[in-house]
């Protein structure tokens, strides 16, 4: 291995390199011996979880920098919204009908990636399963473009779905990191009919525009009927638990060409100074 850096010390993997042929000695042989960052078990303990929680954060920005990618397109939606050729296999007759939203975002993903190939801009990103994650790194590998997968342990097997660009298929243990990670470069966000998952994704990222802790960037729910049905937006805006100014927050689009348009026409705005509806503490 050549040392490419201009350091005078040796670099650490020449440290384990060299620790891995020391003579095997009682000594050489202990847990207590082993180099820290190369003692699986020592990181893996109770009081690391700050140093594992920095490294989540630390290995995708990372690669992501390296392979040039500047700005994402955030794509949320269910895993278990099936592609129109295997809709009679789904459980219910609600999501054979919103199978038809497994094309949309097909279509979408490719539209954006055609439009920005090649130059690190808008780049798809997904939790990288099956369903609507799958459709949107599909539709970017058919444009011939690069999408980014970000997977999440869970107790059942979910292997990444196999359109996501190799390289930028990222697996994570900790649900926060992952969620920094889908809005750190988010130039709009895009909500597709889904779950428990894709709600909490949706109320966190609109959470984080209304406080002003993130700027307004386009914010899209596909499928008015859908959501609608399941969110009575204005009956949180009549109970004043969210102001009415909170409901221009986000738009509907039911179609590829008219989220492109919506994005195309979004006055980006800079995180909220005020909250609307809060009382501002007094002194």
């Amino acid at each position: 291995m050549t040392d490419d850096r201009r350091s005078p010390f040796p670099d650490a993997g020449a440290d384990r390199s060299t620790a891995e042929h020391l003579p095997q000695t009682p000594q050489t042989r202990s847990p207590a011996y082993r180099l820290a960052f190369d003692d699986e078990d020592f990181l893996l303990r109770d009081e690391l979880r700050p140093v594992r929680l920095q490294l989540e954060l630390l290995k995708p920005s990372m690669l992501m920098d390296e392979h040039g990618v500047k700005s994402t397109i955030v794509l949320f939606g269910g895993a278990r919204i099936p592609p129109p050729d295997l809709k009679e296999t789904a459980r219910t007759e609600t999501l054979r009908e919103l199978s038809r939203f497994y094309e949309v975002a097909r279509d979408f993903a490719r539209r954006m990636t055609e439009a920005c190939r090649g130059t690190g801009e808008n780049v798809i990103v997904t939790g990288g399963g099956p369903g609507v994650m799958e459709a949107g790194n599909r539709g970017a590998q058919e444009a011939g473009g690069e999408s980014i997968g970000l997977n999440i342990v869970l107790p059942h097997e979910q292997a990444p779905n196999s359109y996501i660009t190799p390289e930028l298929c990222f697996n994570f243990h900790y649900f926060g990191i992952r969620k920094m990670h889908f809005l750190l470069r988010a130039n709009a966000i895009c909500i597709f009919p889904g779950g428990f998952g894709t709600l909490d994704e949706m109320f966190e990222a609109l959470t984080l525009i209304q406080t002003g802790r993130m700027r307004r960037v386009p914010f899209l729910l596909f499928g008015r009927a859908f959501w609608e049905r399941i969110i009575d937006w204005s009956a949180l805006a009549e109970a004043g638990t969210i102001s009415p100014e909170d409901l221009d927050l986000f738009r509907y689009a039911e179609t590829a060409e008219e989220a492109i348009a919506i994005i195309e026409d979004w006055e980006i705005e800079p995180p909220r100074e005020e909250i609307p509806g809060r009382v501002p503490p007094e002194g």
